[in-house]
């Protein structure tokens, strides 16, 4: 079985730039309806993140129900994923020693994305 996470954005096809402006990655548009992106995956790094537009997804509300997880190669990473996330959305935990010999830290980004950020030294 393989997991990927399906984040719900409004205007996906601008949001799928800004996860890519902030993880790198491939764009896969996988379904449009006119100009307007309804399906797209970001590919990074061997993860799969799947994204879908609000209009196609209709959630039945915006909430905290699910976080992303994300156990990030380098520290360097790790700082400047959480910068980007914590500029235009809200620290929930801020960057601290984590029991496992590395950093956590927990911020929504500008969607109501909630990540759950690592990075393991060892």
């Amino acid at each position: 079985m393989i997991a990927h996470p399906f984040i719900v954005v409004d205007n996906c096809k601008d949001e799928i730039r800004y996860y890519q402006s902030v993880f790198g990655g491939e764009i896969v548009i996988l379904r449009k309806q006119g100009e307007d992106v309804l399906n797209a995956d970001l590919h990074v790094e061997g993860a799969i993140l799947k994204f879908a537009d609000a209009k196609a997804a209709q959630p039945a509300g915006k909430g905290d129900y699910v976080r992303v997880f994300l156990k990030i190669g380098t520290e360097e990473t790790f700082r400047a994923i959480f910068g980007e996330f914590a500029a235009g959305g809200t620290v929930n935990t801020d960057v601290y020693e984590a029991p496992f010999d590395g950093l956590l830290a927990i911020v929504t980004d500008r969607n109501g994305v909630c990540w759950v950020l690592s990075y393991y030294r060892a």
